[in-house]
């Protein structure tokens, strides 16, 4: 779930998409439990572009998918989901 209060706008957007940047892996985004939704609900995005996750309007709390293949996948995605989820202190 996405804890960032602004969502993945702007600067979330462009702190994901350098993260996902720094990787090997090749690493989408999605909205999650669109079933049944609009073609634009289930559009599956590359994670390196900020245009690209900028227009999912994915807002605060709402549910993201990570999907990531390749080399350092699983380091992508714990860096990604410490990004759209920071921890409160």
């Amino acid at each position: 779930m996405v804890t960032e209060a602004a969502g993945l706008h702007a600067r979330p957007a462009a702190a994901f998409a350098q993260a996902a940047g720094r990787s090997a892996a090749a690493v989408t985004v999605r909205r999650a439990g669109t079933e049944g939704g609009s073609e634009a609900d289930t559009r599956e995005v590359p994670a390196r572009s900020v245009l690209s996750l900028m227009s999912l309007n994915i807002r605060s709390g709402e549910e993201i998918v990570l999907t990531a293949r390749g080399e350092g996948a699983a380091e992508a995605l714990a860096e990604l989901a410490a990004i759209a989820a920071p921890e409160s202190s």
